[in-house]
């Protein structure tokens, strides 16, 4: 049997029952109709999952395809269509040495072009949402090939019909709307404007976002080292909570908050985890908290899935206890629960 720790970034997970490489659409597809109504998880580069011990009793599909077809003009951009199965940092850095802008704050996030939408990855003040056309899937109720334009997707923070349906969908390829140019966007987060030595709401050289952006995560523990095992982790481990403005309101002047325009408020779960008594560097088991940063939850050798739900658990305890406010995975769980 394959062993998942081997496909994974926490380097943690038991056996697959059936293991399956698909390397194009045919071979995804072929796979899930072979699967039939069986469980199926679905992996591309295993950086935002947590696999149980026990492993997966269904069938493992390894997604590599990674085909990219580009379409340019000079006055309305690049329209670039990319297979799942490519890793999403390459992609990034691709489109920055072809002349194109956007994608530069997300520099860096590990994992796949299918996981993009799903999770709809972001940092620095931009999600993938914003660049995103259309993603192709393949509908395993219906047994067909279903396209979902951008509003279509519902994406919402860290959120999207593909995660709200987990299973149904299966992501085949994602189309990416991004213009051409040298300049960034406006930098809108305080910490990246810092980082570049401008105003919030200059400008920068994308190559120059893009090193700032990838500066900051290493900072972080956030960029993948396999010879630093304070970095093997699935990037943050909780989302920041949305909370109401009354909850908001009850919390110290001093937590992190970002007025959203529903009404709501997220709150940074890194300065609730901190404020609530965990800890850089705390340890259960074989599991750590990043000495970087504490939404990392890291394997510091020898973790098994379980040393890292019950460290998950604590933080998630403690930061209820402290502040009734509920941390909510952002890692996807594989045969594992908080509850």
């Amino acid at each position: 049997m394959t062993n998942l720790r081997d496909f994974t970034s926490l380097r943690v997970g038991g056996p697959a029952k059936n293991f399956v490489e698909a390397h194009n659409e045919e071979e995804i597809i072929a796979a899930l109709n072979s699967a039939g109504d069986s469980p199926v998880l679905i992996l591309g580069g295993g950086t935002n999952v947590l696999v149980s011990d026990a492993g997966f009793e269904g069938t493992v599909i390894h997604i590599t395809n990674n085909s990219m077809v580009a379409e340019v003009d000079a006055c309305s951009g690049a329209t670039l269509t990319i297979g799942a199965g490519e890793n999403w940092d390459d992609f990034v850095a691709l489109t920055i040495a072809r002349g194109f802008a956007g994608l530069e704050t997300l520099s860096g996030i590990p994992g796949t072009i299918g996981a993009a939408p799903i999770q709809n990855i972001g940092a620095y003040g931009h999600e993938v949402s914003e660049f995103i056309t259309r993603v192709r899937t393949y509908d395993r109720k219906a047994k067909v090939v279903k396209t979902f334009t951008n509003s279509e997707c519902e994406f919402d923070y860290r959120s999207s019909i593909f995660k709200r349906n987990p299973g149904q969908f299966i992501i085949l390829d994602v189309q990416f709307q991004i213009r051409i140019g040298n300049s960034s966007d406006p930098i809108t987060y305080l910490e990246l404007a810092k980082k570049l030595d401008i105003q919030m709401g200059d400008k920068a050289p994308v190559h120059a976002v893009r090193q700032a952006v990838l500066e900051l995560r290493s900072s972080k523990g956030m960029l993948l080292d396999p010879n630093d095992s304070d970095s093997w982790s699935a990037g943050s481990f909780f989302t920041n909570p949305v909370v109401s403005q009354q909850a908001a309101d009850a919390l110290p002047d001093a937590a992190p908050k970002w007025p959203l325009i529903d009404g709501r408020v997220k709150i940074s779960a890194a300065w609730l985890i901190e404020n609530a008594g965990m800890h850089k560097g705390d340890e259960v088991g074989g599991a750590r908290i990043s000495t970087k940063h504490v939404l990392a939850l890291t394997n510091a050798g020898d973790a098994t899935a379980t040393d890292l739900i019950e460290l998950a658990k604590s933080a998630q305890a403690k930061v209820y206890e402290k502040f009734a406010i509920k941390l909510e995975p952002e890692v996807n769980l594989v045969g594992l629960s908080l509850l």
